[in-house]
């Protein structure tokens, strides 16, 4: 699909376009929670009437801070509906980043709602953020059961949208233009605060529409599968696609693997989106899943290793499999493969870059052009790359070579027809003895062993070496193994300094938005060795 072959426009406007050609279908289900497209678009209206009367203007920012629901949506597209700019809190923030997201975006309205199931309370953690002393804080909404001290109650929030006339809404809606900011994310760093990412319009939907109808294969009234945090670009993607081509988008409150495929059985899911190994693992290893629960779904797209994408793959006979790069930056997708591709260029490359997107690889330190098969930096531009870093010229000068082209801070290859392959962020390189290790590259090794589910590999400092590689493996269920049978494993398949010095065996991850924090296994290990 051409760039040129859909009309992109507001957000609000794909809700309300979707109202109007199919205004009983459903929109969006959350668990058990449903709403049609002419419902969401009535509420959205009726969110963004309760902003204008509480002084929200074209242009400012309204914070939503809460777990995936249909308070959510309703935020999102009533936010967008009038010109106003949704900023996504990461819902796993903590109150210092609460804080600077907070300060940084000039936040004027927040609205949170009741606790989610691990515990997190939205209002405990607004409050020790103090965002109500933020210069640009107006009001706190709280829609959750029942009333908190400091916060504007739903009936409140609701009743308000009384004093303002619809057509206001309308007025509003129309001024808005595809190149105004759509919404805005913040990425979270490894050793610096939060970025602002604002995306327009365009950005924002060219990954869903155009991924959606070139590799996805999206058709009118297609059932899309995702159980993503609302939050994260991984949601928005398959979001615009969905309701560009009048689909419905099924979503969870929390994701559980045992309530995730009563879901996809349910409401018979043709195309899903889980993204990530830590999700899609735990459906394909549960003892209640065969091959039939997902006989019904014609694509799946899954990000990991390629000999983990090969194992999974193996285990969906009836459903193709492909695979992506992207990032926050670019609204999600910026390759992506083509499910018509043999099985190997499904799995051990990331696709071509989507039609409106230019990719190469730069040599990181001089920006020179790499030819085919030289690994160097990826870099990307065109539709759906973002004009840069909210309120930070410095950190968008440093992400940006001239011409536009966006250093990712990505590690990659493309072949000679222009498929790209990740081989691990920049950042994530070990430097063992003076030579360079990709740690993507043990880990989809280690993927091999029958009773590995998922492993990830960091660097341990190391008085000889600079730092060894350290993996932590999460076991398959009811599966045994010991940290000698693991490095036996290795010996003599791949290089010895590339062999993990230790293996660590996990249950929990610690996660960040979608993925494994390092950062945190890193600092798990150092603390060990930090002498009592």
């Amino acid at each position: 699909m051409s760039p040129d072959d859909f009309e992109t426009v507001p957000l609000a406007e794909v809700l309300l376009r979707g109202s109007r050609r199919h205004p009983d279908r459903d929109c969006i289900v959350v668990g058990d929670e449903r709403v049609t497209y002419s419902d969401l678009a009535a509420r959205a209206q009726m969110v963004g009437r309760s902003l204008i009367a509480l002084g929200i203007e074209r242009g400012d920012r309204v914070g939503i801070l809460m777990a995936n629901g249909l308070d959510f949506t309703d935020l999102l597209f009533g936010t967008s509906l009038i010109g106003a700019i949704p900023v996504l809190y990461n819902a796993r923030f903590k109150a210092r980043e609460i804080a600077h997201v907070t300060a940084d975006a000039g936040i004027k309205v927040v609205v949170t709602n009741n606790t989610v199931e691990d515990h997190t309370d939205y209002v405990e953690l607004l409050n020790k953020a103090e965002v109500q002393k933020a210069p640009s804080m107006q009001h706190q909404i709280f829609l959750g059961a029942g009333h908190s001290e400091g916060f504007m109650d739903r009936d409140t929030f609701c009743g308000v949208a009384e004093s303002v006339d619809p057509g206001e809404v309308k007025k509003r809606h129309a001024g808005t233009a595809i190149t105004d900011t759509a919404l805005m994310f913040y990425t979270s760093g490894t050793t610096a605060m939060p970025k602002g990412c604002p995306l327009d319009h365009i950005v924002l939907q060219h990954a869903g529409v155009v991924g959606g109808t070139d590799r996805l294969r999206l058709i009118e009234g297609d059932v899309v599968w995702n159980p993503l945090p609302m939050f994260h670009s991984a949601f928005t993607q398959p979001l615009t696609g969905t309701l560009h081509f009048g689909g419905t988008l099924v979503s969870m409150a929390h994701f559980d693997p045992d309530e995730a495929l009563d879901q996809i059985t349910r409401e018979r899911v043709t195309v899903a989106f889980p993204a990530f190994p830590t999700i899609t693992l735990q459906l394909l290893h549960h003892p209640r899943y065969t091959p039939e629960t997902l006989s019904g779904v014609r694509v799946m797209l899954n990000v990991g290793p390629p000999e983990e994408l090969g194992a999974m793959q193996a285990l969906m006979p009836y459903t193709t499999q492909i695979t992506c790069f992207g990032m926050s930056e670019c609204g999600g997708s910026v390759a992506m493969c083509n499910p018509d591709d043999p099985l190997p260029l499904r799995s051990e490359c990331s696709g071509k870059a989507l039609p409106g997107i230019d990719i190469e690889v730069r040599d990181p330190e001089t920006g020179k052009t790499l030819a085919s098969g030289e690994p160097g930096e990826i870099v990307a531009r065109g539709r759906s790359v973002f004009s840069g870093y909210y309120n930070d010229p410095e950190k968008t000068e440093a992400a940006f070579w001239e011409g536009g082209w966006f250093r990712t801070g990505d590690l990659g290859v493309l072949d000679a027809e222009g498929r790209v392959t990740f081989r691990g962020r920049l950042k994530d390189m070990l430097k063992v003895g003076g030579e360079n290790v990709a740690a993507v590259e043990i880990e989809g090794y280690l993927a091999l062993h029958p009773a590995v589910k998922l492993a990830q590999v960091v660097g341990l400092p190391d008085e000889k070496y600079g730092e060894v590689p350290v993996a932590f493996i999460e076991l398959v269920p009811e599966a045994t193994a010991t940290e000698a049978e693991m490095i036996t494993f290795c010996r003599g398949e791949i290089a010895s300094f590339k062999i993990p010095r230790q293996v660590r065996f996990i249950e929990e991850w610690p996660m960040g938005a979608t993925k494994i924090l390092k950062s945190t296994l890193r600092d798990q290990l150092l603390a060990e060795m930090a002498p009592v």
